[in-house]
């Protein structure tokens, strides 16, 4: 018994001379019948061509199942009596033995845009993340006799298999959909939404980019492989923290854009104070002890610092007084 996809071998003969050998068949049975009732023979003679004439007749009109018709990326998968005899994969009009059941399949690739799920990253915080895919059907065999063809959101699911392409096709969909549910909910608890303070994940949900795809890919790849289906694509399409905490993270995330702002405008002020008191002593503009250098780098790191244009106050004394 065969337990894998392999090419039809039996036969199969060209559609369009089958086609008119079956029209001129039928053409003479007609012609034979009427002549058949026109002449006169004997009786055993008659019910004897009747028979004949009749057997043919009937040989004619199951003959008329044997045809096919396959289009590019499609393919027939023969089962003969409850056997599976192979798959065909070729383009074209033939002529089978009719007594072969002919499953059709696509194999053309089909996009399937999933909703964001909610679930829990390496952290524990809750996350909306969504995925779009591109898959297709490869094992024939897999796809007709290891899993169960029934969708739930068509009306034949209650106990009735499916035998329409689309229906098919809509039942692989909704088995691609749950294992892709459950590959994203596996790949998102890996990693951490992003770099938290004083962390330093390397690869995380939102900057891991092409290496977070190529893990969902190979995750979804084995577990459609029971199917006989192939990821052609996988790629995270959407990324956010979950209502519940998502203006909590966005505070957050605009503390920590402040700080960095604050922290670098701070290197910046006191590389500029160092240069100007070095630079006061270097041309020997002006004489200053320890008290007046500690009020200038005051003064400058205020206006440096502050995040309003300095008011200058004028002071009519002296430093010391």
């Amino acid at each position: 018994m065969k337990t894998k996809e392999e090419i039809f071998t039996g036969v199969k003969l060209p559609g369009i001379p089958m086609l008119l050998f079956n029209i001129l068949l039928l053409l003479a049975l007609i012609g034979a019948f009427v002549w058949l009732v026109i002449v006169t023979l004997p009786v055993i003679l008659i019910v004897v061509v009747s028979i004949l004439l009749t057997l043919l007749f009937i040989f004619n009109c199951i003959a008329w199942a044997g045809f096919a018709q396959i289009e590019p990326n499609e393919a027939y998968v023969m089962i003969f009596f409850g056997k599976y005899d192979g798959t065909v994969k070729d383009n074209g009009f033939f002529w089978v033995n009719p007594f072969y059941a002919k499953k059709k399949l696509t194999l053309r690739a089909r996009n399937l845009d999933a909703q964001p799920i909610k679930v829990n990253d390496k952290k524990g915080n809750p996350v909306l993340i969504g995925q779009v895919l591109v898959w297709r059907v490869v094992d024939t065999y897999k796809a007709s006799f290891d899993i169960d063809n029934m969708s739930k959101s068509s009306p034949l699911s209650q106990g009735i298999k499916l035998d329409n392409v689309q229906d098919k096709m809509k039942s692989y969909e909704d088995f691609v959909k749950v294992q892709s549910d459950a590959a994203l909910r596996y790949v998102a608890g890996m990693y951490a939404y992003d770099n938290l303070e004083k962390e330093d994940e390397k690869v995380t949900l939102r900057s891991g980019g092409q290496e977070i795809n190529d893990i969902l890919e190979q995750q979804l790849n084995e577990r459609l492989a029971i199917a006989g289906i192939e990821i052609v694509e996988a790629r995270v399409n959407y990324l956010a923290y979950a209502p519940e905490i998502a203006a909590v993270m966005l505070r957050r995330q605009q503390a920590e854009a402040i700080i960095s702002a604050r922290e670098k405008i701070v290197e910046g002020a006191v590389g500029m104070v160092k240069h100007a008191l070095a630079k006061l002593s270097a041309e020997k503009v002006i004489e200053l002890d320890d008290e007046k250098k500690a009020a200038m780098v005051s003064n400058l790191l205020v206006v440096l610092c502050s995040e309003e244009n300095a008011q200058p106050v004028i002071n009519s004394g002296t430093l010391y007084s």
